[in-house]
């Protein structure tokens, strides 16, 4: 049954349960699919849903952190300009995967979506607002910046991406009070990444990017 936009997902294991009923409905899922479905308003599946792949065994194939942390800086670009709608440039939109690959997908995402769901109430949702969605925004492009550079060394970019997972979660259910956990989370795993490179083999040769 195709999901309601103006009803839109209250938890993660409301988004997995609806891309797995996508995936059961078609041979192939792609962008565009889970845009129509979810609505052109729903920022954090988009935000999130990247990020949690990422923290699967496909963060470890080269260059997929990086093209996903495109797609992710790419929709929070768009909540920091203050857009009502998600936008997305063909290329990204036909972007497909089989549905059976799909479900796997989704089942390796069930365990990373429990905990987060058992982890937000739904406080503080004025924080998830205005002013400080936007700062969400800037935060997570901060954030994406981070993710080339960490690649380059073993599962580092998962740091940044359960900060943005994190993040999307909170816009997702309105959770303010994560919203300033996710924060404080960000400004850790940033630093912790950095230092990670900054005392890798990768600084050493000179490949300096921060």
């Amino acid at each position: 049954m195709p999901h309601d936009p103006h009803h839109p997902p209250e938890s993660v294991e409301d988004v997995l349960g609806e891309l797995d009923d996508l995936a059961s409905s078609r041979s192939r899922v792609c962008v565009a699919h889970v845009l129509r479905d979810f609505g052109e308003r729903s920022f954090g599946p988009f935000i999130m849903l990247p990020a949690l792949m990422e923290l699967t065994p496909i963060g470890g194939v080269p260059f997929v952190p990086t093209f996903l942390a495109v797609i992710i800086a790419l929709v929070a670009g768009q909540l920091l300009l203050g857009r009502d709608h998600v936008w997305m440039p063909r290329f990204i939109r036909s972007r497909s995967v089989t549905g059976k690959k799909w479900h796997r997908a989704v089942r390796k995402l069930r365990g990373i979506g429990h905990w987060l769901d058992s982890h937000s109430e739904g406080r503080l949702e004025q924080l998830t607002q205005g002013v400080w969605q936007r700062l969400v925004g800037l935060v997570i492009i901060l954030l994406c910046c981070t993710v080339p550079p960490l690649e380059l060394l073993p599962f580092a970019s998962s740091l940044p991406m359960l900060a943005i997972a994190m993040l999307g979660l909170a816009l997702i259910v309105r959770d303010g009070a994560l919203v300033l956990g996710a924060l404080m989370f960000a400004g850790l795993a940033a630093a912790l990444g950095g230092y990670l490179y900054a005392t890798s083999d990768l600084a050493e040769s000179g490949l300096n990017f921060f």
